[in-house]
């Protein structure tokens, strides 16, 4: 295939993956009740939301409908963009599509509910019930708490594909385990640090909840990658 029949093969896997994302998205809106009485369960009844804009109901609601499509659309987006890469790779079994497609949404659905039973409910309760003074009160806006959820499930989302993103490019001739052996302690301080970034309740125990998978899943890495 020429260059140009590859872009149009690759923008035929972009509007399919859209359009896809975008049904999903559709009715994941239709599913109003449902889903916010789920999202907002880690509020429990000590909290209650405030909103301060009068289009902010209505564009959460269109904001958190198209995080959950992207999710539900997430298998078949990595389906069809692995067919497009697949021809390129070295290792281009039935087997191995199969592992790289099941391991990628795997991997994704476990960071998220990693963010969800552990992360959030940690860092929303420390940051909800934390007072610099008792005349300052903590009124949470609805923006506020689901940009919080939405930001820290997709930055745990994407953090548990490492071993997948680094499988692929060993197949592409990219890296080397050599490489990830190489900047290995590099790569530890800054799980650390992005840990402490993204779990702000500074306890022990959350950040080690956060840095040590990811860490593992970097060890992983090393091991399924090519020499």
């Amino acid at each position: 295939m020429t260059f140009w029949e590859h872009l149009e093969e690759l923008r035929g896997v972009l509007i399919k993956s859209v359009c896809a994302w975008l049904l999903a998205s559709i009715a994941a809106f239709a599913l109003k009740e449902p889903l916010f009485t789920f999202l907002f369960a880690p509020l429990g009844s000590g909290h209650t939301l405030v909103n301060l804009d009068v289009t902010a109901q209505f564009l959460t609601h269109v904001q958190v409908s198209l995080c959950i499509g992207f999710v539900i659309a997430l298998p078949l987006v990595i389906t069809w963009l692995f067919a497009f890469i697949a021809p390129a790779l070295e290792n281009n079994s039935k087997c191995s599509t199969i592992l790289f497609i099941a391991g990628a949404y795997l991997l994704f659905a476990a960071g998220l509910a990693l963010n969800w039973f552990v992360i959030f409910p940690f860092s929303f309760r420390f940051l909800s019930d934390y007072q610099i003074s008792t005349v300052v009160v903590n009124n949470i806006s609805l923006q506020s708490y689901m940009s919080m959820l939405l930001i820290l499930s997709v930055m745990m989302g994407l953090l548990f594909e490492i071993p997948v993103v680094t499988w692929l490019l060993s197949e592409l001739g990219i890296l080397r385990k050599s490489h990830l052996k190489q900047y290995r302690k590099y790569v530890f301080v800054a799980i650390l640090i992005l840990a402490a970034v993204i779990t702000p309740t500074g306890d022990p125990f959350t950040l080690l909840l956060v840095s040590l998978p990811v860490y593992l899943l970097y060890e992983l890495s090393i091991l399924i990658v090519k020499q």
